[in-house]
């Protein structure tokens, strides 16, 4: 099980770096808010992108079909995947029948939550990738910390050590534009030289059969006309009806994400080039299961932005790496219990409820209304602790009995004063942590109501 709290504590031991972490996604999410002030009709293209959402996920049968008819016809090579184990094993077949042992990719969530780098080198493939954050985060063998930005929880020193270390860049160097070229020079090998290139999908187009794939970097293209062969790893979820309904997300998701007009490269892969190979594989992984639910279905119109994450107080100070899961902040908050409630049982409660997940999200997706739903399930399963259990049995009856709980208000709170703080604050009231207890008056509510009723 995830014990959010816990690593959420030890990402703030080290509270310089903590303040850091928060002020630059607080820096993104002010970026954000600058962007989307610069639209007059923002409000509008989120209500327009959340209908054209919940129309497609509705008939999602019927736009697949079409999709896939119409990919067909333009000579992409389609597979269906039911799981994660399917996707890595397709992706594997194709690869071994061509003799490829070396793979680049760029940024694609999708793979990321398959377990594909792993799945591929334990099996004597090499794979690359080639979006820059993605690739800091491979040298440095952990997985990515914000969908995004994957990189985030790095800074220019680390990244330097890690350069030298790798790519034999200058010691000691921290200037982002000498080791971004250090990057870059390593990369162009390895995409000039590709035989085989992967890539997530932003949208899906089911009236052309055409994929969209949004990048700042350029480094998805380059593969992708390097490489003779092209597989693309689509959730079933990225699918939109076609070009007319795609220029509302394009508006949309860049601005959401890192507060841009719109990103560097919009690239749309409508069919293979004479003498190359394209693949998608259309993956479900427990995307048919939430919609079939009909209970959280609306967070399959999540277009992985990120700006929930950007905007989130307990992401900020608390690290990617505190959600155990693969999309951290609210929407892997609801994704991962929705996979998972024994695993990820703590992530609901990972919230203030604040609401401003659900006031950024391009797709107005609710999401602090879900997280709230989703504690009730998490006590439904049964997956809370005895203690939490037991705390909770205890105040629901508190609560229930007028006299007890004026005995226990009396006693929690005229008396409190009047202990030593270390009855008060101790290592197992997890409350006063970094909390003080308000000033007690020396005079209850009740007993002054009733003075003031007497007084007519």
């Amino acid at each position: 099980m995830i014990d959010h709290a816990g690593n959420a504590a030890a990402f703030n031991r080290d509270k310089s770096f903590a303040e850091w972490h928060n002020e630059t996604l607080w820096h993104v999410r002010h970026k954000r808010d600058m962007a989307r002030n610069g639209v007059v009709d923002w409000e509008l293209l989120r209500e327009k992108a959340s209908a054209i959402k919940e129309h497609t996920l509705a008939n999602l049968h019927d736009y697949l079909l079409e999709f896939e008819k119409n990919a067909l016809r333009n000579g992409w090579v389609i597979h269906w995947a039911s799981g994660s184990d399917l996707h890595n094993r397709i992706i594997l077949d194709i690869l071994s029948e061509e003799n490829i042992n070396e793979v680049v990719k760029s940024k694609s969530m999708l793979t990321e939550e398959c377990g594909l780098n792993v799945f591929l080198e334990k099996r004597g493939i090499r794979i690359i990738d080639t979006d820059l954050g993605e690739r800091i985060v491979q040298l440095a063998e952990t997985p990515p910390s914000h969908i995004v930005l994957p990189a985030i929880h790095m800074k220019k020193k680390e990244i330097g050590e890690l350069f030298h270390k790798h790519l034999h860049s200058a010691p000691g160097s921290e200037d982002p534009e000498y080791l971004t070229r250090v990057a870059r020079e390593n990369l162009r090998i390895h995409l000039k030289n590709a035989k085989a290139a992967i890539s997530g999908v932003n949208f899906g187009l089911a009236d052309s059969g055409a994929i969209v794939v949004c990048t700042n970097e350029g480094n998805a293209d380059m593969g992708i006309h390097h490489a003779d062969i092209y597989i693309a790893s689509m959730g079933i979820e990225k699918l939109i009806p076609g070009k007319t309904e795609l220029p509302v997300f394009l508006e949309l998701l860049a601005r959401s994400a890192t507060g841009q007009p719109i990103t560097a490269y919009t690239s749309h892969l409508i069919k293979p080039p004479p003498g190359k190979t394209y693949h998608i594989i259309l993956v479900d992984n427990g995307r048919a299961d939430i919609l079939s639910g009909n209970k959280y279905g609306e967070v399959l119109k999540c277009i992985r932005c990120g700006a929930c994450i950007n905007t989130c107080p307990v992401y900020r100070r608390s690290g990617g790496y505190s959600y155990g899961f693969t999309i951290p902040g609210p929407i892997g908050s609801v994704l991962a219990p929705l996979k998972n409630m024994k695993k990820y049982h703590a992530l609901p409660f990972a919230s203030t409820l604040c609401g401003s997940c659900s006031d950024v999200c391009p797709v107005k997706i609710d999401l602090h209304e879900i997280l709230f739903k989703l504690r009730y399930d998490a006590v439904d399963a049964g997956s809370l602790s005895m203690a939490k259990r037991l705390m909770l049995f205890i105040l629901d009856q508190v609560l229930y009995r007028k006299s007890l709980y004026s005995i226990l208000g009396f006693f929690g709170t005229r008396l409190l004063k009047y202990l030593p703080s270390f009855m008060v604050y101790h290592r197992f009231n997890g409350w006063g942590k970094s909390r003080d207890f308000p000033g007690i008056p020396d005079q209850s509510f009740k007993k002054w109501y009733k003075e003031e009723i007497k007084r007519g």
